[in-house]
């Protein structure tokens, strides 16, 4: 069954596997005593904090390991905000990030800090003349992803560090989705990962802190980790992440090319197979091993279990593949189509035959669900006989509100208005998504007495 939602979590590597088993026989001890299985395990924690060091591009008591990449984040951010605190309380990160950023900076929001967003363009990348647009003489941070995590698209981590560099203000990197497979990119003050996503073990995640970085480690003290983690290490763990990230970088080159191929015959290939799907993201400045498509009239939800049934292992960015009915925060910020999101993202020696079968699979599924829902068949009715219509969707979840737009669209004239009443959240996003796609005008959103009334004028 292939496995593609490798951006989730990748596949335990091999030289992983070994390095696991064998640390569990020798690196069981406590690293801090000075007997001989502590000595010994000390041993392996140094080598593993120089192998990851020498791959991240920092000094090794630079680095600190951590439970997990969320925790690197959240002790990063906590820790340089803290340290700059004579500074200011101004916080500035983009409105894309991971959700261990935002929640972070909601924390920080709530114990009466400030917080920026910087806004993307529809690829879902910053500007960085508008990220030097918010930073303030009292702002302490900096936070940018090395690559969004839904999409695939790059951000121009290199020129924004520069900027924040002129202005005197740390930028910590999330680089939890690019570290096995990209460079390492340049300018950081701070950078976090997380093992799982490069094919270590589950659990460990790192934070690195360039010297001279202001930095104040928050929660009680502790003497591990230079008082940055704190708790007892899971040695067999990181000796296992580090040995991962030095293999997975090594093969990264040769792999990224073979894997970009592969991604660049389904982003060209989907549109072509399905009628009605939008390939988001960047094309060009992206992740090698990801790609991210919206398809309309689609339920995300019923579309990835069905392609589960048909052995391919996908993943959304969705609200309707998770627990919360909030559509996703990276493509609202984008301003593409929440519904029928499906992220593909190809773990290292992903076979073509399998490519192949998953573009033979999906225009299959993609009809039987819409064909479920009663989804238009395109192209739409040419016929208008009426100036405007109203599409009562009220109590209906995406992606029927859009559904129902769709089939009516076709029955007002050219410049004629189609009015969707709706109080689905997600209907704030899509409607006008749909209009993006399919060239129609999205003149505004007006209250009305449940929910909101959107407002489509037909262009074509």
């Amino acid at each position: 069954m292939p496995y593609f939602d490798t951006a989730s979590a990748a596949p335990l590597h091999p030289v992983a596997r070994q390095a696991l088993l064998a640390a569990l026989d020798e690196g069981w001890a406590d690293p801090a005593r000075l007997y001989r299985e502590g000595r010994r395990a000390r041993l392996l924690l140094d080598a593993a904090r120089e192998a990851a060091a020498e791959a991240v591009g920092c000094r090794p008591d630079e680095l600190t390991f951590t439970p997990s990449g969320t925790r690197a984040v959240h002790s990063g951010i906590s820790g340089a905000l803290a340290g700059r605190r004579r500074v200011g309380r101004h916080l500035v990160v983009s409105s894309v990030e991971h959700s261990s950023v935002l929640h972070s900076a909601a924390a920080h929001e709530a114990a009466g800090g400030t917080v920026s967003e910087v806004p993307v363009d529809r690829s879902g990348a910053v500007s960085p003349a508008a990220y030097a647009e918010l930073l303030r003489a009292d702002t302490a941070l900096a936070c940018l992803q090395s690559a969004n995590h839904e999409v695939g698209t790059e951000q121009p981590v290199a020129a924004v560090a520069e900027l924040c560099r002129a202005a005197g203000v740390p930028l910590l990197v999330d680089a939890a989705q690019s570290l096995g497979r990209e460079p390492v990119p340049e300018g950081w003050s701070l950078l976090a990962g997380s093992a799982h996503k490069w094919g270590g073990p589950s659990g460990v995640g790192l934070l690195a802190v360039r010297k001279g970085v202001r930095f104040a480690a928050q929660g009680p003290a502790d003497e591990r980790e230079s008082g940055r983690s704190a708790g007892f290490e899971n040695i067999p763990a990181v000796v296992a992440a580090a040995a991962s990230l030095r293999a997975v970088r090594a093969e990264a080159a040769a792999e990224s090319v073979r894997l970009r191929a592969l991604v660049d015959r389904i982003r060209a290939a989907v549109p072509q197979l399905v009628p009605d799907v939008e390939v988001v993201g960047d094309p060009v400045r992206r992740l090698p091993h990801l790609v991210t498509f919206s398809c309309l009239y689609v339920d995300g939800e019923t579309l990835l279990h069905e392609l589960d049934r048909a052995g391919f292992s996908v993943s959304s960015g969705s609200s309707c593949t998770s627990s919360t009915l909030t559509p996703s925060h990276v493509l609202r910020a984008m301003g593409v189509l929440s519904e029928g999101n499906v992220r593909v993202s190809l773990p290292n020696g992903t076979a073509e035959a399998d490519v192949d079968r998953f573009l033979e699979v999906l225009p299959r599924v993609v009809a039987e669900v819409r064909q479920r829902l009663d989804a238009p068949a395109p192209p739409p009715r040419e016929t208008a006989p009426a100036a405007s219509l109203v599409v009562d969707a009220l109590g209906r979840r995406c992606p029927i509100p859009v559904i129902e737009l769709a089939k009516v669209i076709g029955e007002v004239p050219v410049g004629g208005t189609v009015t969707v009443l709706s109080d689905d959240e997600a209907a704030r996003l899509d409607i006008p998504a749909w209009c993006a796609m399919r060239e129609q005008e999205y003149v505004g959103e007006e209250p009305a007495d449940r929910g909101s009334a959107h407002v489509v004028r037909r262009l074509s």
